[in-house]
């Protein structure tokens, strides 16, 4: 049984349904939102390394990439050390999102934690950080315990 009745996952899934309901003019969806988080955070990154990082095909990365240019979030450069590759780099547009998609959330997390008192906060907040340091972890160990747990167990959940 899941303890955690999937909470996590459902408010996150809302706080992502305000921010498209609030951000509509953007025009971009999740999947280009991510690739382009990735390319801002990556500069300079190549096609091929950010499919190795989103875990998507070629043909899927050179869409989004050629949407993210046509729309004027993303610019290529060529690569000094490789002619056939390109750099991708973020535009000014793109930073202008970011900046609205945080303060968005901002305001609906702080909504949401409205009315919750400090020592409630605090408590939260702590196992909340604890949470995120364990799962960035063991994404970062692409996720090696969580498949040995698997593994161990059968593929069956805990009751």
């Amino acid at each position: 049984m899941d303890i955690t009745r999937r909470y996590i996952t459902k408010i996150a899934r809302v706080a992502q349904k305000y921010s498209h309901l609030t951000l509509k003019n953007i025009d971009l969806g999740t999947s280009e939102y991510e690739c382009l988080r990735q390319i801002r955070k990556n500069k300079g990154l190549s096609q091929e390394k950010l499919r190795s990082i989103l875990n998507i095909d070629k043909a899927a990365v050179a869409r989004m990439v050629a949407n993210l240019e046509r729309k004027d979030y993303v610019y290529r450069l060529p690569d000094e050390n490789d002619k056939r590759a390109k750099k991708l780099f973020v535009t000014e547009k793109a930073y202008q999102i970011k900046n609205a998609t945080t303060s968005v959330e901002t305001n609906f997390y702080e909504w949401l934690m409205d009315g919750i008192n400090e020592e409630e906060k605090k408590v939260f907040l702590k196992v909340l950080n604890q949470l995120y340091l364990k799962s960035k972890q063991e994404r970062r160990a692409n996720f090696a315990n969580i498949i040995k747990s698997e593994v161990s167990s059968g593929g069956k959940t805990k009751d």
